[in-house]
């Protein structure tokens, strides 16, 4: 359950809000001598502002390829590039975009909240099957309660990164 908050952070870590930040292009895969490799490791990606990221690649000769992979990615920004370090200026938030980075957002966390619930419905299968061991029914009921426990208190954390990250966004 940890693991699926950790995943669940990390998916609204993505979610720009409206601030440049590194991890906005951590999906972004370039074409490196035919093979798709992670940005992040063709080149070094700054914020030297709050509206500003830049992405000085180890090759000059990447230069194109990075600006490609940003603009097929879609992020709604223009790297530009100066044939020495590409510049991407992140344009603050419209409010319609906003509210569709919130819905985004809470996507992302009813998806965490998913897998959470499907990891509670493993292990009570697991327990029910210890029935056939010789588990009372009793020792059942408990482990399937201590079990709900720890899913709400996980259901809880992913509700609070929600409200945080939608707090975040919302902020103009």
């Amino acid at each position: 359950m940890d693991k699926a908050i950790e995943h669940c952070e990390g998916e609204l870590q993505k979610i720009r809000a409206g601030k440049a930040s590194p991890s906005m292009l951590d999906d972004i895969m370039v074409e490196y001598y035919g093979t798709p490799t992670p940005l992040s490791q063709v080149g070094s990606v700054n914020t030297p502002d709050a509206r500003t990221i830049v992405v000085q690649p180890w090759e000059k000769s990447l230069l194109g390829a990075i600006e490609k992979a940003i603009m097929e990615a879609n992020l709604g920004v223009n790297p530009q590039n100066d044939g020495v370090i590409i510049r991407i200026n992140v344009p603050p938030l419209t409010e319609e975009r906003r509210r569709d980075l919130v819905k985004k957002a809470k996507a992302e966390a009813e998806n965490g909240k998913v897998a959470i619930r499907n990891i509670r419905k493993d292990a009570n299968e697991k327990i029910r099957k210890l029935k056939s061991e010789g588990v009372s029914e009793d020792e059942m009921k408990t482990g399937e309660g201590e079990i709900q426990k720890l899913t709400d208190v996980h259901i809880v954390k992913v509700d609070q990164l929600s409200e945080a990250k939608e707090k975040d966004i919302m902020t103009v």
